[in-house]
């Protein structure tokens, strides 16, 4: 009968086939690998959170960019109305809230400065119903030849300081300020300034009276 195989042991005495108590440990560490389902509502839980707390973060950098795209928009537009002055040589005004509040749009002054006509001071002369754009023709017995398109501003944005600009051929930007005509120049320093807000947070434009436009932030 044969003689059963005598255990190889190893310098130490120690049975080389049989496994060490660190490769036992290591062992039943990989036995217990992979998450429980504690585990995962922990962390689901913990996502959850952290999710909820940074949407109001979201949505404020999603207002401050509305509110941003609006006053560029403005800035545009009123450096269309002072281009437009300049390269027609016709005095150009831009009105606020006008045909309706969020709206605004750049017109051509029908009369002149010294004697605008009735239809400047309009309620309905940013109507675009009444007034075409673009111009049905573009003969200068029949103004408005450079009135442009109504703009809209975003959703939830309202204007809350808004005067009519009138943009001359010089360059110079003019406002009314009791009840004259031609309107007075724009102060070289303070200017005007138009303001859009959303949500109570302001962004402004500013323009002085040699017709520097720029945002305010």
């Amino acid at each position: 009968m044969a003689e059963p195989l005598r255990p190889i042991r190893s310098a130490d005495g120690s049975n080389i086939l049989e496994p060490s108590k660190s490769e036992m440990t290591m062992l039943k560490t990989h036995e217990r690998d992979g998450f429980t389902l504690v585990d995962m509502v922990v962390t689901m839980g913990l996502l959850t959170i952290l999710a909820a707390a940074a949407v109001p973060e979201l949505i404020d950098v999603a207002q401050q960019m509305k509110l941003g795209q609006a006053q560029r928009q403005v800035l545009v537009e009123m450096n269309s109305a002072r281009l437009v002055a300049v390269t027609a040589n016709r005095p150009m005004r831009i009105r606020f809230n006008c045909p309706a509040t969020g709206q605004y749009r750049v017109v051509e002054l029908i009369g002149t400065p010294s004697s605008p006509t009735t239809d400047d001071g309009a309620g309905d002369r940013c109507s675009d119903t009444k007034w075409k754009y673009p111009a049905n023709d573009n003969e200068p017995v029949t103004r408005p030849n450079h009135d442009g398109p109504v703009r809209w501003l975003p959703s939830s944005v309202t204007f809350t300081a808004s005067p009519t600009l009138e943009f001359w051929p010089d360059g110079s930007v003019h406002r009314q300020l009791a009840g004259e005509n031609p309107w007075s120049v724009l102060d070289t320093t303070t200017g005007a300034t138009i303001k859009v807000q959303k949500s109570g947070v302001e962004k402004m434009i500013s323009v002085n009276g040699l017709g520097k436009i720029q945002l305010v932030q």
